[in-house]
C-alpha cells in the first residue's frame, strides 16, 4: 500500500479535527445601538480598547484593571515578580473562576515582550485575554474554552525593556535587553558609549557621508534610498552607522549602551550556553529576575499543558529544539501534534510558516521553548510576529538596499505617506564632519503599522486558542456497575481523552516529569483496581498497592483507558480523575 497515502489519510482525519470547534459559529449580525455588529467582533464591549496603537507599561495596566473590574468572575490580577528596576511582572488569570479552581483546569500558558522592542507581543497577548472575556457567555466555544480551561497572561516579560524602547531613542532592533548595564565593550566602564540621538528626533537613524569612492549610491526612482554600485564602479556615499559618537575614543561606535547587551532567551535551564558560546547568555540558568519569575510559577502550576510565547519578527510559528543536538528528544509522538497543530496555524495565519527552530532559523541555547517542552513537558510555541509578507499580501519581490528590502520603502511611501521614514538632513559630526542623518524610525520595519496590527493580533489569537482548546479535556464517558454475588460489585470507569494533547507528553514520560494521573473509587471497601488493557478478551493489569487509586501514566490524545475495581460493600460509589495536566473531574455511580 502507498505509505504517503496513509499519512495523509491521516493528516487529514487529524486536521478535520482540528477544525471541528470552527463548525456551526452563527455570528450575530443584529443591529446595537447606533452600529451593526460585524462577526467575529465583541459587540458593545465592557472595556473599549483601541487595537491600532500601542500601550506603554502604565496603558496596559490601566487596561488590566479595567478588565478586572469588568469581569470579576473570570479575570484576576497578580503580580508575580520584580524587574531589574523593580517593575511588577503583572499576570492576568482568565477563566470561569465559579466552577472549579483554576488549578484543577487544564492551563495555558502566554507570554510577550521577552525583547524590549518586540512591543506588539504585548498587544496579542492582552488582547487574548480581553477578547476571551468579551466573548464569554456569548459565544459557545468561548464559553466552554473558559468553564474547561484556565489561561495564564504575562504580556510583557521585559517591563524595564518595553519601557526604555517606547521613552528613549533607539533603533528598530534595539534594545532587545532590559536595562543592566553591562560592560560590552570590555574596558572596565558598563553602559558609557551607546547610542547618540544627534537630531534629538527621538530615533536613532542612519548616519551617511558623501564620498566619491563609496560603495553606495542613491536611488534613482527613490531619494530615501540607497543602493549598491554597480560591481566595478564607485558610489557616492559610505554609510557610518547608527547615530553616534566614539565617547571613550575606542574607536568604535554603539558598542556600549546604556542597556547591556543580554538576552532573556538565552538564559533558560535547558542546554545553557556560556556568553562566549551563546552571545547574550548571562552568569547561569535563569540568572535574570524575570525569567526567574517565570520559572517559579510555570513550576508552582504544573497543570499547564500547552504554551506561546510571542516574539517578532517574520511570520513564523516556530517549535523546538533549539539546537540540532536535542532533535532526537523531540520524541515523534510529541512532534505529530506539533506538526497538526503548525499546519492549523499555517491555515489561519496567512504568511506565517510552520518551522523548527535550529533548523529553518538559527541554534538557539538556554531558549525557553525548549526549557517549557524538555523540562517541563509543555507544548510549546514560539510565533514572530510581522513580515515583508503583509505589506502587500504577498511574497515580496524587488531587492534589497542599505539591509532594507525595497517593499518597505513603498509601502511607506503608498501606505503611510512617508510617515516612517525621517529625512536625511545634514548635520556637523564631531569626528565625522559633514554627514547627513536619516532612515525609518524605530517604529517601523519590525512593528506593525496601526491598520495592519488588529488583524494579525486577532488571527494569532485564534491559533493560541486552538492550541489551547487542544490540552487534555477527560471524561468520565462510562461508568457502570456489575454485581457479582456475595456482596461484591465490579465497577468499571472508561475515561476518554478527547482532544490531540496527551496528558504525559512523549518527554515527560521519557523523564518522569510529572507525576501519574490518578483515578480514585471511594465509597466502598476496594479489594482489587487495574488496568483494562483489553475488555474483550477480559486482559487486565492489577494494581497491588493501594487499589482504590490507580495510577495511570498518560491518557493520550483521542485515546480511552478503561479502569475496573472490585467492591465489597458502599451504596454511593464517586470516581475521581486527578490529572496534573488533564485537570480534575468526578462522577458519581
Amino acid at each position: 500500500m502507498n505509505h504517503s497515502i496513509i499519512k495523509l489519510s491521516v493528516f487529514s482525519l487529524l486536521f478535520s479535527f482540528l477544525m471541528m470547534p470552527l463548525q456551526g459559529q452563527v455570528a450575530d449580525g443584529r443591529a446595537v445601538g447606533n452600529f451593526f455588529k460585524a462577526s467575529g467582533t465583541p459587540v458593545d464591549p465592557k472595556v473599549s480598547v483601541s487595537w491600532n496603537r500601542y500601550y506603554t507599561n502604565e496603558g496596559l495596566l490601566e487596561i488590566y484593571e479595567q478588565l478586572v473590574a469588568a469581569f470579576p468572575e473570570l479575570i484576576t490580577l497578580e503580580s508575580i515578580g520584580k524587574s531589574y528596576d523593580d517593575r511588577d511582572l503583572w499576570l492576568l488569570t482568565v477563566t470561569n473562576k465559579n466552577n472549579k479552581p483554576h488549578d484543577e483546569k487544564p492551563g495555558f500558558w502566554i507570554d510577550g515582550n521577552i525583547h524590549a522592542n518586540e512591543i506588539q507581543t504585548a498587544e496579542v497577548s492582552v488582547y487574548t485575554a480581553w477578547y476571551l472575556a468579551e466573548k464569554y457567555g456569548n459565544n459557545s466555544f468561548i464559553t466552554d474554552l473558559l468553564d474547561d480551561n484556565v489561561f495564564y497572561i504575562l504580556p510583557v516579560m521585559n517591563p524595564d525593556g518595553r519601557d526604555h524602547y517606547m521613552n528613549q531613542p533607539n533603533t528598530f532592533s534595539t534594545p532587545r535587553s532590559g536595562t543592566m548595564p553591562l560592560d560590552d565593550d570590555g574596558d572596565g566602564i558598563a553602559g558609557e558609549d551607546g547610542f547618540d540621538d544627534l537630531n534629538g528626533d527621538g530615533h536613532i537613524t542612519q548616519m551617511r557621508r558623501r564620498n566619491p569612492y563609496g560603495q553606495w549610491r542613491t536611488d534613482p526612482n527613490d531619494p530615501r534610498r540607497m543602493v549598491l554600485a554597480p560591481p566595478g564602479e564607485f558610489g557616492e556615499w559610505e554609510l557610518l552607522g547608527w547615530e553616534g559618537i566614539d565617547r571613550d575614543g575606542d574607536g568604535r561606535l554603539n558598542e556600549d549602551p546604556e542597556a547591556g547587551r543580554y538576552d532573556h532567551n538565552r538564559d533558560w535551564g535547558w542546554n545553557w550556553q556560556p556568553d562566549y558560546v551563546q552571545r547574550g547568555a548571562y552568569l547561569y540558568p535563569f540568572s535574570l529576575p524575570e525569567t526567574r519569575a517565570v520559572r517559579d510559577f510555570v513550576m508552582d502550576h504544573p497543570n499547564i499543558a500547552g504554551a506561546i510565547t510571542h516574539h517578532n519578527t517574520g511570520g513564523m510559528l516556530l517549535r523546538g529544539p533549539g539546537a540540532r543536538e536535542d532533535e532526537r528528544l523531540y520524541l515523534r509522538e510529541d512532534v505529530q501534534v506539533y506538526d497538526a497543530l503548525g499546519a492549523l496555524g499555517e491555515k489561519i495565519i496567512p504568511g506565517y510558516d510552520y518551522l523548527v527552530l535550529y533548523q529553518d532559523l538559527y541554534t538557539v541555547y538556554g531558549g525557553q521553548i525548549d526549557w517549557f517542552h524538555m523540562m517541563r513537558g509543555i507544548f510549546t510555541f514560539t510565533s514572530e510576529m510581522f513580515s515583508r509578507y503583509y505589506l502587500f499580501n504577498e511574497e515580496p519581490t524587488g531587492g534589497w538596499g542599505w539591509g532594507i528590502h525595497e517593499d518597505y520603502f513603498t509601502f511607506d511611501k503608498h501606505l503611510l505617506f512617508e510617515d516612517a521614514f525621517v529625512p536625511w538632513e545634514d548635520y556637523d559630526h564631531p569626528q565625522f564632519g559633514e554627514i547627513q542623518i536619516g532612515g525609518f524610525k524605530k517604529n517601523y520595519i519590525r512593528v506593525n503599522p496601526g491598520f495592519l496590527l488588529e488583524q494579525e493580533l486577532h488571527r494569532l489569537m485564534a491559533f493560541t486558542l486552538f492550541h489551547a482548546y487542544h490540552t487534555p479535556r477527560l471524561e468520565i464517558v462510562e461508568l457502570s456497575a456489575r454485581d457479582l454475588g456475595g456482596g461484591l460489585r465490579e465497577v468499571t470507569a472508561v475515561i476518554a481523552n478527547t482532544r490531540l494533547i496527551p496528558t504525559h507528553a512523549g518527554i515527560d514520560l521519557r523523564n518522569r516529569i510529572e507525576r501519574p494521573n490518578y483515578v480514585s473509587l471511594e465509597g466502598g471497601n476496594v479489594l482489587a483496581g487495574m488496568i483494562v488493557q483489553n475488555r474483550d478478551l477480559n486482559v487486565v493489569e492489577e494494581q497491588l498497592r493501594e487499589p482504590a487509586v490507580i495510577e495511570v501514566d498518560n491518557f493520550p490524545g483521542m485515546s480511552t483507558v478503561t479502569i475496573r475495581w472490585i467492591v465489597e460493600g458502599g451504596r454511593r460509589l464517586s470516581v475521581t480523575v486527578d490529572s496534573a495536566k488533564g485537570g480534575v473531574i468526578r462522577k458519581d455511580l
